[in-house]
């Protein structure tokens, strides 16, 4: 029951046992069945040693004050509550012994058992039984509380299957996911989740997609498309071509920076752990003061009650209320946050979303869906085809959404154009060489880096422009449109009413990133910028002490969302360089998520302060009445443990909320 795998001893007060999530298992198709008939039994373990006791102990206060016994006196009635007293004190006597033994002599484990001991000492049997008994009761709660802040984490895991049905050859083996090797076929049924991530080979499918993205809304799939691990295969049997090992998966990087992110401690309670080191000995020392100092100024002095009071003193003491509900409710937050398919890093992120002023934006991929559709082709000096082959040929070496939307469109001409040295310019576009022709593919911002002349009137256009040159001249362009997303427009409308300024920051032409800002009502747009701009922009932000969370999904939004209070990915669409460098990662591209984030963080960082609010103030008065003598040991129940479920209860709130 007080089993603490990650305590921190350092810190002499409890601490959560948060187990990594990966010692869950998998090895057949009752998995589920075993977990559950092993969860009903370590339920039975946890809450055997407290009934016992609770039955003891209510028997002896039943001979003590309503059906007196002859027999139940002297050493048989002191006998009856040091047995009542053992199936929950020894436990933590144990763990007193080995805090001790570490160099801390004043954890949690050590003030309960030395107040304990006192109170059988001065004779006072039932309360020194019932105070251990609701501490174990207290941390009974804190385990099945733990256990249920985890549960979202838990079914990530339960979403990664361990095996794959591989084709080889003319015949189907069940494999190991970890064994299945990049390039091999798998056959999935449906109902099946796949195991690792690939390209649909089938025709078409349809997905369940909430493992990853917490939505449960199907997602079509068509030949080609990409396919990720955790995903539910909906319809007919499907062939995927595996892309990704086992370990370099979507889902098992999620469930990794899931598992990192209870690591990283929040400020507050990085703060509350420092504060209980400092706190627990001062109590103890105080506890000897009230005992001993009063002999030197009261009279009649007797012992036995000012031992009493400073009994009473050591158990209101004990900070468990804050250390086990702070770590709780940060744990919550991520909990609640993953659910809904949002990915924090670390505590500490969702305090510092519950301060950002300012929302920075990329636009493609972020606001818009990233789809982009070639609306319209001019060509100038070369035939259209001629245009197109061109283009498509240096843009197959490229990875942008753009590039992906020339080539689309080219797909049914005949390209069979040699390139070679193609290099990315940062921001503008692609240089490089088809057919023995130097070729520029880019924004017209590429043609003025190369003093080339071209048809300046694009640059009003509020579209994306792709203007292309052969050997340093203007041979014609594409107007490419991209689509704003669903949800950007309501996305953009909450920020505001959470008083959160929002700007946009583009590599596109201006007036396509006007034209966005304008239907969505965002604050400021800044477009033609380089990411070394956009740099620039985020940082004079920071410098005028703003709390700015930037939001991004290219590679080159990289740079940006490391230097941001708090970087975001948009980690479907996102580039893992951008995704391995955020701070939080939205799973389903979702703007609107951008704003739970956000609420999740604020109501994380409300909870945590109602808690240690309610700790101090309950403590501190109980501490004084129990200092003047005017408090029992009853109270003195309530202050510590009372107060500690009350904190428990109060943090589990929030993975019960809606988002």
């Amino acid at each position: 029951m007080l089993n603490k795998k990650n305590e921190d001893s350092s810190s002499g007060c409890c601490s959560l046992d948060l187990e990594s999530t990966n010692h869950i298992e998998h090895s057949d198709n009752d998995g589920h069945n075993h977990d559950h008939n092993n969860f009903a039994g370590s339920l039975t373990q946890l809450f055997l040693p407290s009934i016992i006791s609770a039955i003891l102990l209510v028997t002896a206060l039943s001979f003590d004050n309503f059906f007196p016994q002859s027999w139940f006196d002297g050493w048989i009635r002191i006998v009856w509550y040091i047995v009542a007293y053992i199936p929950v004190g020894l436990p933590v006597f144990r763990e007193a012994l080995q805090s001790m033994r570490k160099g801390d002599f004043f954890s949690e484990f050590f003030l309960m058992s030395i107040a304990t001991f006192g109170a059988f000492g001065i004779g006072q049997y039932a309360e020194g039984v019932t105070v251990m008994l609701f501490y174990a009761i207290g941390e009974l709660f804190q385990t099945l509380a733990v256990k249920k802040a985890k549960s979202n984490i838990k079914s990530l895991l339960d979403e990664r299957p361990d095996e794959a049905t591989v084709i080889e050859g003319q015949t189907v083996i069940l494999k190991k996911a970890a064994l299945v090797n990049i390039g091999e076929f798998i056959e999935l049924k449906p109902g099946e989740k796949l195991a690792l991530d690939g390209i649909l080979v089938s025709d078409q499918a349809t997905f369940n997609t909430a493992a990853l993205t917490g939505e449960s809304k199907p997602d079509s799939k068509l030949k080609g498309d990409v396919i990720l691990a955790g995903m539910i295969n909906l319809n007919s049997v499907v062939r995927v071509e595996v892309t990704t090992a086992f370990k370099d998966s979507k889902l098992s990087k999620i469930l990794e920076m899931v598992q990192e992110a209870t690591t990283k401690k929040a400020p507050t309670e990085l703060f509350i752990r420092k504060f209980a080191k400092i706190y627990t000995p001062i109590v103890v020392y105080l506890a000897l003061a009230i005992c001993l100092v009063p002999i030197l100024f009261v009279d009649n002095y007797i012992f036995k009650d000012w031992l009493y009071r400073a009994l009473i003193f050591l158990v209101i003491s004990c900070p468990c209320a804050l250390v086990i509900s702070i770590p709780l409710g940060y744990f919550g937050g991520i909990g609640a946050a993953s659910k809904n398919g949002i990915l924090f890093k670390g505590s500490t992120f969702l305090d510092l979303m519950a301060a950002i002023q300012v929302v920075v934006m990329d636009k493609t991929g972020t606001l818009t869906q990233g789809v982009f559709k070639v609306q319209h082709v001019v060509a100038v000096g070369i035939t259209q085809e001629e245009l197109i082959n061109y283009t498509a040929a240096i843009e197959s070496k490229s990875t942008h959404p753009v590039g992906s939307a020339i080539i689309e469109y080219a797909a049914s001409k005949n390209n069979s154009f040699v390139v070679s040295d193609v290099n990315e310019i940062p921001g503008l576009g692609l240089k490089g060489v088809v057919n023995n022709k130097e070729i520029l593919v880019g924004s017209p911002k590429l043609m003025l880096k190369y003093k080339i002349e071209y048809d300046t009137t694009l640059d009003a256009i509020p579209y994306t422009t792709i203007v292309v040159a052969i050997n340093q001249k203007y041979v014609g362009h594409f107007i490419i449109a991209d689509q704003i997303k669903e949800d950007a427009k309501n996305a953009i409308d909450s920020l505001h009413k959470l008083k959160i300024k929002t700007i946009v920051l583009s590599g596109d032409n201006q007036a396509v990133v006007d034209a966005v800002a304008k239907d969505l009502n965002i604050d400021q747009a800044f477009g033609d910028l380089l990411p070394e701009d956009k740099v620039e922009k985020v940082e004079a932000l920071i410098n005028q002490k703003y709390k700015v969370a930037f939001v991004g999904d290219g590679v080159n939004d990289a740079p940006v969302i490391a230097l941001a209070d708090v970087g975001i990915a948009m980690g479907g669409l996102g580039s893992d360089a951008t995704i391995e460098t955020a701070d939080i990662v939205i799973q389903n591209d979702q703007p609107s998520k951008i704003v739970t984030a956000i609420i999740i963080g604020r109501k994380t960082k409300q909870i945590v302060w109602q808690n240690i609010t309610l700790a101090f103030a309950v403590k501190l008065l109980v501490l004084a009445l129990g200092a003047g003598g005017l408090a029992t040991m009853w109270e003195a129940i309530f202050a510590d443990v009372g107060v500690a479920l009350l904190a428990i209860l109060n943090a589990v709130r929030i993975q019960r909320m809606k988002f």
